[in-house]
């Protein structure tokens, strides 16, 4: 049983619990008004172990459950016992980084809320991108993409969408847990850049 499992495990059974339990459900989801009128700060970290829907909720462990594994076990080969540690603070922490800009944009807006693992998600994802920035990443599960190129096209897309108004989707959470998975990587492993350029270096499209 490895941490990303559990963490698989733990989402689902809080999301199933949240949504069978609407009291609970209020009081998880990420309301920055909450927050900062009644010191809430939990809901920083139990927002993002529940979900909106069945879809919502598996797209996020899809996706989670494809790259967790290959970042859960390099972490682990690079650190020995504090790979664990790494791993849960790169998932964890990148859910709480990734609302802190939702919590300054909206705190005095009582109607705003949002929730979902995609912070903690993209985080991983984006760390798996430095370490493999050549593998085949599969947009929409059909068409293979670089990995450099597709966060790339990500993070232009979640900028360009935190800044509009055309849906309900907490697209700043997407692009600020992708950037404090790459600080945060860098960060524990400086070498990684000199291995993300050397690879980009060795890379041929065609």
């Amino acid at each position: 049983m490895t941490v990303s499992y559990i963490i698989i495990a733990v989402t689902l059974l809080a999301s199933f619990y949240a949504w069978k339990n609407h009291d609970i459900f209020h009081k998880w989801i990420f309301n920055p008004y909450q927050v900062s009128t009644n010191k809430q700060y939990y809901r920083f970290i139990t927002s993002g172990f529940i979900h909106s829907s069945y879809m919502h909720l598996f797209f996020n462990m899809f996706t989670f459950y494809f790259f967790s594994r290959a970042i859960e076990s390099t972490f682990n080969q690079l650190y020995g016992s504090l790979g664990i540690v790494y791993f849960l603070i790169l998932y964890v922490v990148g859910i709480i980084v990734s609302d802190i800009p939702t919590f300054l944009r909206h705190r005095n807006n009582p109607g705003y809320n949002s929730l979902g693992a995609s912070g903690g998600v993209s985080s991983i994802v984006f760390s798996y991108i430095l370490f493999f920035p050549t593998e085949n990443l599969y947009l929409f599960a059909l068409i293979p993409i670089p990995g450099f190129i597709l966060g790339l096209l990500f993070v232009i897309y979640s900028y360009y969408k935190g800044n509009s108004t055309g849906d309900k989707i907490n697209h700043d959470a997407h692009l600020y847990g992708a950037l404090f998975g790459l600080v945060f990587t860098i960060i524990i492993e400086p070498n990684i850049i000199s291995h993300f350029i050397e690879q980009l270096s060795e890379f041929a499209l065609f």
